[in-house]
């Protein structure tokens, strides 16, 4: 099964569904999902809807693109947009997720230690996972704030797109796991006996833990996890309700990758998990798509033809005559051009391979392919170039 025979993503028909109330842009690093997320936003906001979109990309890129000096925690409205609906922005603040948490579920004087804490301040900062736990905190926020009728994610640049799913259950695990139970356990039992408990166990554990934490650190955890037990059920609840809300009708996953073997081998494997874990898949944007008006010819023609050039030319020079000359520098540039147009040529053929591949692999998967532009999206104007290629129904090179 080639691409050309694979059913088409219908983008606008996605955005333009009521029903649709987020869609979730996913896939490996560098293919383009920042982008393909702005561009979607300002696609539904100009057909009518109220669009948040989130982006979890440190690059300032989507601040840039919108018109907007910086972006934050906060959704902030983007200006310029042509049409009956709105489009909001931000950036997750990772630690500011956290904190906010933190204030909403705890009493103030809680939530001062919690936030005065070390630990704390560590793990809110850079614990592994954190910031994709905190994507989907986020994004439970927005969708039950109820302010926006479409949430579009960009989901974390990280080493696996598949992160993203897996971080809240990691996290949770962690927080409500054996150690942290052991550690709110002093707490937990009160007077006498947690007394006892802390000085039976807790010295047990000591003299393993304190010497690869340091007194100084596993005190700093004891009290941070003494002040959190409150919150720790609350993580692992909240996290299995975004994921919830993941599986749910009117969740749309888009797997963003380029017509490249790597990016698309994730891409296959993120099909294969979202099947698993019966989240909704939209379909396949392939960005970055390659074409030619002159494809008819080939690349085998192109460098046949190049090479009969040069035998010309080789032979006009030969001749010495001046005319003969200026007919072979310009059978030498025409002769470049053909070779140029030849490698195109098989960047192509070997684009087409790799995405017939991927088709073959996974033939229920709708797809959609976004041409390569000729420099990078730095304004609304550039957005909407975008979306427009995003959702024509023309297959590239056809």
């Amino acid at each position: 099964m080639s691409l050309d025979t694979a059913p088409r993503l219908d983008a606008d028909a996605l955005l333009d569904d009521p029903q649709t109330r987020i869609v979730v842009c996913c896939g490996a690093g560098g293919v383009g999902k920042t982008t393909t997320a702005a561009a979607l936003g300002v696609r539904a906001a100009e057909r009518g809807r109220r669009v948040v979109v989130l982006t979890i990309d440190p690059a300032k890129r989507l601040a840039q693109s919108m018109g907007i000096d910086a972006l934050d925690n906060s959704p902030r409205r983007v200006e310029g947009i042509e049409g009956s609906g709105e489009l909001y922005a931000m950036m997750l603040d990772m630690k500011r997720t956290f904190d906010e948490i933190v204030e909403a579920h705890a009493d103030a004087d809680r939530a001062r230690a919690i936030l005065e804490n070390p630990f704390y301040q560590s793990l809110s900062a850079g614990f592994a996972g954190t910031q994709e736990y905190m994507a989907m905190e986020k994004l439970g926020q927005l969708r039950a704030r109820d302010s926006w009728d479409l949430i579009i994610v960009d989901t974390p640049p990280s080493r696996s797109a598949l992160d993203f799913l897996d971080a809240p259950k990691r996290l949770g695990s962690f927080l409500d796991g054996r150690f942290i139970r052991l550690l709110t356990a002093p707490a937990k039992a009160g007077g006498r006996a947690g007394m006892k408990f802390l000085n039976v166990g807790m010295s047990m554990m000591t003299g393993t833990i304190g010497k690869l934490l340091g007194a100084s650190l596993l005190r700093d955890v004891q009290t941070f996890v003494a002040a959190m037990d409150t919150l720790f059920g609350g993580f692992r609840t909240r996290a299995e309700a975004t994921y919830r809300l993941l599986q749910a009708p009117g969740t749309a996953f888009l797997v963003v990758a380029t017509p490249e073997r790597d990016a698309l081998r994730e891409a296959a494997y993120f099909v294969e998990r979202l099947e698993a874990d019966r989240m909704p898949l939209a379909g396949l944007v392939l960005n970055r798509v390659h074409e030619s008006d002159a494809a008819q010819l080939s690349a085998e023609r192109a460098l046949a033809a190049a090479e009969a050039l040069d035998e010309r030319g080789v032979d006009d020079a030969g001749s010495g005559a001046k005319s003969a000359g200026a007919a072979g520098a310009a059978g030498a540039e025409a002769a470049a051009l053909l070779r140029l147009h030849a490698e195109r040529m098989q960047v192509l053929a070997h684009e087409r391979r790799t995405r017939d591949r991927f088709a073959a692999l996974h033939p229920e998967v709708p797809v959609t392919q976004v041409t390569a532009l000729p420099g990078d999206v730095h304004d609304l104007a550039g957005l909407r170039d975008v979306a427009g290629r995003l959702t024509a129904q023309e297959t590239p090179g056809t």
